[in-house]
């Protein structure tokens, strides 16, 4: 089948890749000049593991595409995919969707018989109807079905979430439109993924739903390392006491520092202002949100009560890990950004390491010192707080460390290491929810 893919961010540039990759002829489309000339180069603008070697692949056998023109390829295409971005609206928490709005306006221009118009993008219940009225005002005539088809891919494993998923939701009541989905996704088949058909909006809020529950048990578990500290207890083997129980499950059940990334943030923020727009407040929502952004600004003051100090004045703290989670250069929302300038506001100096946000994170975080490793980022430091649990981070030379380290001291926000192991190599050591 002929694809369609506006948007080469994050979800349209792994799904073009991966539908690519099942044998459909996809074509992204972007309107960054430079963005498209860096993917025509073989340059993947995001860090994802294996993206790099799949897009090569699957442009070196002509089936995947990059244009800022995408005219001929809508004409064509039994399939357009909208994925772009759907940021939270300033000054009321809406998600902003005047690029869907926008591309459902190109798109509406350009078909040419029976289309299916696909929102791969995250939005809020109703979107659909909007879109497909768009194309309706624009061309009475047009033939076309809009669906919803929304992602769960988790940035660091996407490609295993695309080509293995636990289900594909697919909002769409029109048969013609199913037919369509059910071939572009045939080569799930083998694996006997669950293709799960609803109604439009069903689908458009089982994505909002999806990651709500998600961030809920994140919150929920933090709270729980909070008590833990109180009373003595080990939230990680309250978190596997838990997470046995097949009701609840283990996943999403380590504790931290808080939430971020580019869909829990913005994504909770959106079903409580939806909610509220129809008069059924999301209470559980609303205080997952709430209590997940005081934590984040929280952990500075964590981070120097570890250290027995009320301020930081003159001291120096090397941070490991800055983006949201590891395997990702994704630097939004990522509790760094609240925790580093709270760090600096007590008066210290931070000194950092990450091995793919850096460069990310110089845009976004004034006055730090980047350094080229974790080791540098110790040197000479009162204590070392360990932010994102990169793999690489997990099995330090901890005597080395210690001799680098100008004061003992390691905040572990992640719960990397054992707490007997590192007082047993001298360490101050402080983690989250192991009292």
């Amino acid at each position: 089948m002929r694809v369609a893919m506006i948007g080469t961010g994050y979800v349209g540039l792994v799904s073009g890749a991966c539908f690519a990759d099942f044998g459909h002829v996809v074509t992204c489309i972007d309107k960054d000049p430079s963005k498209i000339e860096r993917l025509e180069r073989g340059e993947i603008p995001i860090f994802e593991p294996g993206l790099d070697d799949l897009v090569a692949r699957n442009v070196r056998e002509g089936r995947l595409f990059f244009t800022l023109d995408g005219a001929q390829a809508i004409k064509d295409a039994d399939a357009v995919f909208i994925a772009v971005g759907t940021p939270t609206r300033r000054g009321d928490g809406h998600a902003d969707l005047s690029y869907v709005y926008a591309a459902a306006e190109e798109i509406a221009g350009l078909i040419d018989g029976f289309t299916v118009v696909v929102t791969k993008s995250t939005v809020p219940v109703g979107t659909g109807d909007e879109v497909e009225a768009i194309i309706k005002r624009v061309r009475p005539d047009a033939q076309f079905a809009v669906v919803s088809n929304p992602e769960f891919l988790r940035e660091g494993a996407a490609i295993e979430d695309f080509k293995r998923p636990d289900r594909v939701v697919v909002g769409t009541e029109d048969e013609r439109a199913q037919a369509v989905m059910r071939e572009l996704y045939r080569p799930l088949s083998l694996n006997e993924t669950p293709i799960v058909f609803t109604g439009r909006r069903t689908s458009e809020l089982i994505k909002y739903a999806a990651n709500a529950f998600l961030a809920m048990k994140i919150t929920f578990i933090n709270e729980m390392a909070d008590l833990c500290e109180k009373v003595g207890a080990d939230v990680q083997q309250v978190a596997k006491g838990i997470g046995l129980d097949k009701r609840i499950g283990s996943k999403f059940l380590n504790a931290g520092p808080g939430y971020g990334g580019s869909c829990f943030p913005k994504d909770t923020i959106a079903l409580v202002k939806t909610a509220q727009d129809y008069g059924a407040p999301t209470r559980l929502i609303e205080t997952t949100v709430e209590v997940n952004d005081a934590r984040k600004k929280a952990m500075a003051t964590k981070i120097a009560k570890a250290m027995q100090l009320e301020d930081l004045a003159g001291r120096t703290i090397g941070v490991l890990g800055l983006t949201f989670k590891p395997n990702t250069d994704d630097m939004r929302d990522a509790p760094s950004l609240d925790i580093v300038p709270a760090l600096q506001a007590l008066g210290a100096k931070v000194q950092a390491f990450d091995p793919e946000g850096a460069k990310e994170a110089a845009h976004l975080l004034k006055d730090v010192d980047f350094k080229a490793g974790a080791y540098e980022a110790a040197e000479g430091a009162d204590a070392l707080v360990i932010l994102t649990e990169w793999d690489q981070f997990r099995a330090l030379d901890l005597d080395r460390l210690k001799l680098l380290l100008k004061s003992p001291t390691v905040v572990d926000l992640r719960n990397v290491y054992k707490p007997a192991e590192m007082v047993r190599h001298g360490f101050t050591y402080a983690s989250i929810g192991r009292g």
